[in-house]
């Protein structure tokens, strides 16, 4: 798993039509460009800048604040000043202490570490085959670092009211009708083992009421609103769970779309957009 960091880079986002690559897809910019890698392979994290240099350090053995002094030492070392603006945990029981002041947590075990990164890497994939279905507006598959979820959302062009007391990443998040689906390794106030799962958002009436696929998957409540859920001990053994997560991934979002007036047919052909080869898609008989 990777996380870039570019200082100076720009360009906006998304394809270009001629084919060619988009400036978002490489660093660009008259700063220092650097990238932070973990590396879950070798247990290591990585500061590279552009022209070569790089700075690494072990994460076996490291206290939080051990870790903290040498991922921010890592970058001064190649001449980059960066520093976190709020350098403690987040919805944790802790939060109100610093991250360099915590000797307390300290383990680091390698192979569930490696373990989890795999798990990801491969779910990413799945994502990746789903994303593609949906030929409207959609989020890459990325990481969210609150739940340590992986993730894909779907727009509609539909706008949702925010009030003025919502933050604002949640507003921006939610500015649009959404339907996400994920995986994540579950939590004690929703569930509490690793599970795929779908919401809607806003939640349409009788969501928790339709039909899901395959027979392992269910409704749970979750925050006063549903997610659709799919253990993942249900089917990460069977030799098709690609195809189980698909389909399950694919009836939720049915089941959204279609109780809030999405459209489904028209946002989601297949992934094509293309109206004469999407016609020879719908004619063509299945391999």
């Amino acid at each position: 798993m990777s996380s870039a960091v570019r200082a100076g880079a720009g360009g906006p986002p998304g394809g270009a039509s001629d084919g060619s690559v988009s400036p978002a897809a490489g660093p660009l910019g008259d700063g220092t460009v650097f990238t932070v890698d973990f590396d879950f392979t070798a247990h290591r994290l990585a500061v590279s800048t552009l022209d070569g240099r790089q700075v690494s350090f072990p994460l076996v053995g490291l206290s939080v604040r051990a870790f903290y002094r040498e991922f921010t030492g890592a970058p001064a070392h190649l001449g980059i000043s960066v520093l976190p603006e709020h350098p403690y945990p987040f919805d944790l029981p802790d939060a109100a202490r610093p991250f360099a002041e915590d000797d307390e947590h300290a383990s680091y075990d390698p192979a569930a570490v490696n373990r989890y990164w795999t798990v990801l890497t491969q779910v990413m994939l799945i994502l990746e085959r789903y994303a593609a279905g949906y030929s409207g507006k959609t989020s890459p598959v990325h990481h969210f670092w609150h739940t340590f979820d992986i993730a894909v959302t779907r727009f509609s062009d539909r706008h949702v009211a925010q009030g003025v007391s919502v933050d604002p990443v949640t507003r921006e998040a939610y500015s649009r009708e959404v339907i996400s689906s994920g995986f994540w390794f579950g939590d004690e106030r929703s569930y509490p083992e690793p599970a795929f799962y779908p919401y809607t958002a806003p939640e349409p009436d009788g969501l928790q009421r339709q039909p899901l696929e395959p027979a392992a998957a269910r409704w749970t409540e979750s925050n006063g609103s549903h997610l659709a859920l799919l253990p993942y001990d249900e089917v990460r053994t069977r030799p098709d769970a690609s195809a189980e997560i698909l389909r399950f991934s694919d009836s939720a979002y049915a089941a959204g779309a279609r109780l809030a007036g999405w459209e489904p047919d028209r946002l989601c052909p297949g992934g094509v957009t293309d109206p004469q080869a999407s016609a020879t898609d719908a004619t063509r008989p299945p391999a």
